[in-house]
């Protein structure tokens, strides 16, 4: 990891850049796929599924059985794990349901909102290195609480042409039926056009490689509703006095092993902690299976000294990580001054790797800087909210002349006259 003292404010934006790719490079990739399965649909889905993913387009959905039947194929251990964490997250989204409110805003004039679930979504889960089954959990369950009527479901399958029995498992806890064998950029054109063979859907979910995020972003900008801008995953551990060097160093390599395009940053107050931290993960990294995805992404990565607290502060507000950890004395006190951040993990025994599976928060965070202005998935993600009223004739009585008055000076005659004529009526009628 490269080494920072005491940056100068002036210079945060060029050292906190991330290691991104040209978008450009990638949609000039992914569009031909998009345009082509949107025009001949299975057909040209069939040929990107054979040229991808090794398999036949008649071959991509996975049958009720086999899912119903995935927990003989996994150990007892890993079955109570997944029930484990369903439970937590389940719990922890439910609490985010809330019974809104009629409001009388004036006398006979009421106003509520109300939330409804998003009727079809799609969810793409990553295969690749590994297959994430937690993040079925972390889309599809809230998906289900938010009362989403159709849920779909696409993983690209494994050398083998199948699919891990822990993401069957998975998707069976979390209430999903309609799962499909396709990955990539084929997957997110399937969901956001629809084919003969996979449903159409409202919005996407779900992380993936720069050409599933080109895609999305392609689908975005043509009116396709999708969860958030996403790109690598990144984490900023934060270190205070009382920090333990091992732990932060395995925070670190937690998400170091993600991929080469992933980004860990370490900041701290205290200036012998770089170095103890750095010995930890050279003795750490060598145990690790995945240790050469992780030497490249420290590669990407840096620590910094910071002289004190307040601007260790303002500069993680600045980069607005994806997830971030406070260890030290001070970390609760400190989380209160945190303002941009997709997810905080507060203390030396809260580890991002529970957030990630089973503490209940969602793992599904804006990345790239995008904390400053997005969210992380919850259950509003999912729904929409709409807005009605009602007024009576008292009511229409109390703001008529305050609408009349205000479509006037905006020169919109009609949209005046709109309460005049009832006005009208209403006074007739005395």
């Amino acid at each position: 990891m490269k080494i920072i003292k005491n940056p100068s404010r002036s210079n945060w934006k060029e050292i906190l850049a991330r290691p991104t790719s040209d978008i450009s490079e990638m949609e000039n990739v992914v569009k031909p796929i998009l345009e082509e399965i949107k025009k001949s649909g299975d057909t040209a889905l069939d040929r990107y599924c054979q040229k991808f993913d090794g398999i036949g387009i008649e071959d991509v959905r996975i049958a009720s059985d086999q899912i119903s039947k995935s927990e003989e194929s996994i150990s007892e251990e890993l079955k109570s794990a997944i029930d484990q964490a369903a439970i937590n997250i389940r719990k922890f989204h439910e609490s985010q349901v809330v019974e809104e409110k009629e409001v009388e805003t004036m006398p006979g004039v009421t106003c509520y909102r109300k939330s409804v679930g998003i009727e079809k979504v799609g969810l793409y889960i990553p295969g690749g290195t590994a297959p994430l089954f937690s993040t079925i959990l972390m889309l599809a369950i809230p998906a289900k609480i938010a009362g989403c009527k159709e849920i779909i479901l696409c993983t690209p399958p494994n050398v083998k042409s199948g699919v891990h029995p822990a993401m069957l498992y998975a998707a069976k806890v979390a209430g999903v039926s309609e799962i499909y064998k396709i990955g990539g950029a084929q997957a997110i054109a399937a969901m956001a056009y629809g084919t003969q063979s996979v449903p159409q859907v409202y919005k996407i979910f779900g992380p993936g490689n720069q050409f599933v995020t080109a895609a999305k972003q392609l689908l975005n900008s043509e009116g396709v509703a999708i969860d958030m801008p996403a790109g690598p995953s990144e984490v900023l551990v934060y270190a205070g006095e009382g920090a333990d060097p091992e732990f932060i160093a395995a925070d670190l390599l937690s998400q170091a092993e993600h991929g080469v395009d992933s980004q860990v940053v370490f900041v701290t107050v205290e200036e012998d902690m770089i170095q103890k931290v750095q010995n930890e993960l050279t003795i750490q990294l060598e145990k690790l299976p995945r240790k050469n995805l992780a030497e490249k992404a420290l590669e990407n990565s840096m620590s910094i000294f910071m002289r004190d607290e307040k601007n260790a502060i303002e500069l993680i507000n600045s980069y607005a990580p994806e997830h971030l950890i406070l260890c030290g004395k001070n970390a609760d006190e400190i989380s209160g001054e945190i303002i941009n951040a997709g997810s905080v993990f507060i203390g030396n025994y809260t580890p991002e790797s529970a957030g990630d599976y089973a503490s209940g928060t969602n793992h599904t965070l804006p990345t790239n800087g995008f904390a400053r202005a997005y969210s992380g998935v919850s259950v509003d993600s999912f729904v929409k909210k709409i807005t009605f009223q009602k007024i009576t004739e008292k009511g229409l009585r109390n703001i008529g002349n305050t609408v009349m008055e205000m479509a006037e000076a905006e020169n919109l005659d009609a949209h005046k006259n709109a309460v005049k004529v009832r006005l009208s009526k209403l006074a007739s009628n005395d």
